[in-house]
Formats: structure tokens, sequence, C-alpha cells
């Protein structure tokens, strides 16, 4: 099997796993996953495709630099971007990629990215939906939310999905990345859904269904007077423990 194929199957995995219904993920055409092939090339799901029923041929290799320098422009319509979409493919005949293209070939371009997961969780939704959002980003409520999804996540308030939430994830990483000193594993849009990265398929999933799970009882916890955070002390002292690096590690983080 080619290093393409290979990539191409375990990227098939990954968002059969995160489309599979019981999770409550993504239903229909939502959510989107991309893994990098090399420097100038990745893989994305095509717009309007399923995850749970995703194909090969639902998956379109794209050029990264159509993509990047769209990034930096700042009055575009959206048939500029339409035909950027269609013009950054390898193959001409191969499926439109999803809008959503944008942000994964700027975070696919960071260091040490090779996976990325988007997905829109009901139980996610149910706070970044919420006067609550940014609390689910800044705050955490258990040790394995520290250690699966990190000390803290982007939070990037509502922007118009396409070229302005890719600017703004951009933005709001790289402000993340300056203040913390490290990659974020996880991206909270408001009122959107969530974002997962990593150096493997194993490191968006984790973080993914953490993330859930932690969304789950902050939900859970409000008819009883909502979570108790842990403090930034504990935080930090999750963070840096040895044995929690090694568990981050078995996990594929």
């Amino acid at each position: 099997m080619s290093a393409l194929d290979e990539t191409r199957q375990i990227l098939l995995d990954l968002s059969h796993d995160l489309g599979a219904p019981h999770r409550q993920l993504a239903i229909l055409g939502e959510g989107n996953t991309s893994a990098k092939l090399d420097d100038e090339t990745f893989l994305v799901k095509a717009s309007g495709s399923n995850l749970e029923s995703l194909r090969d041929t639902d998956l379109v290799q794209c050029h990264f630099a159509p993509l990047l320098a769209l990034l930096n422009e700042t009055e575009i319509s959206d048939d500029a971007v339409d035909q950027t979409l269609f013009r950054c493919r390898v193959d001409p005949e191969a499926k439109k990629p999803s809008v959503e293209a944008l942000f994964h070939a700027w975070l696919l371009s960071l260091p040490q990215i090779s996976f990325v997961g988007h997905t829109h969780p009901v139980s996610v939704n149910s706070i970044l939906c919420s006067p609550l959002a940014e609390a689910l980003a800044t705050r955490r409520i258990f040790p394995d939310e520290v250690v699966c999804c990190g000390a803290s996540s982007v939070f990037v308030p509502y922007a118009d999905p396409g070229l302005k939430l890719a600017q703004r994830i951009r933005e709001r990483t790289e402000q993340f990345r300056q203040s913390q000193g490290a990659m974020p594993r996880v991206i909270l849009l408001q009122s959107h859904g969530i974002i997962t990265l990593g150096g493997s398929a194993a490191a968006v999933k984790t973080a993914m269904f953490m993330a859930a799970k932690a969304a789950q009882i902050f939900v859970g916890s409000m008819p009883l007077g909502g979570p108790v955070f842990l403090s930034q002390a504990d935080i930090d002292r999750l963070a840096g423990r040895r044995d929690e690096q090694h568990r981050q590690r078995a996990l594929g983080l």
C-alpha cells in the first residue's frame, strides 16, 4: 500500500468514527476531516459528503498554496472563493472540496499537525450556542480533560463560515500559540462547532471524544449549581506531571 493510500484509509476510518450516529458529533453533511500528505498537498472531505458513509471518492487532494494565499485577501467575492476551491484540486475531475478546506489548509501547515477533525456535537454546541461558550474553552472540569484536550482551548467568536471563519481561526490560534507557548489540541467555534488537531488521527479522536464528554458533564452539572472548575494550579500540575505525559504518548497525543 502506498503512503497516499495508507493516509486515505486512515482518514476514512477517522471520518467514520467521528460520523458514527451514536456519538452525536455530526449528521447529514455536517463536519469535515483532513490529512496532510506532504508540504504541497493534503486530503480533505468533499463538500456535502457524509462523515459516517464517506468513501474514497469523497476525499479531495488539494494544493495548499492557492488556499493559503486566499487567507490574506480582505475583499473577495464568494464566487472567487469557489473558483479557488475548484482550482486547488490536484485532479480537476474530483469533487468540490468543503469551503472549510480553507482552515484545514492553514491548520495542516502548522508544525507537527498532520490530521484535523471538525464536527458539530450536540453536547458541545449546547454550550457554544449559550452565554457560557467561552468558559468551555478557558476552564477545565476534571483531570482527563486537561490530559486529552490541553490546559485550555482556542475560543473563536462567531464568524461567517468560509474565508472569514478561516481568518478568525488563524488569528485566534496564533494568539493562543504566543500566549500559551504550545499548539492547541482543541478549537471551539462559537455557535458552530469544534475542531481537534494533532500529529495523528488518534490525537484528533482522543481530543474530540473527551471534549464531547466534558461538554456533557458541563451541561449535566447545571441543574446542580453549575460546574466546579479546577484551579489554575491544579491544571498546571496535571499538565506537567510525567505520568500524565506518558499517558498522552500512549493515547497518541
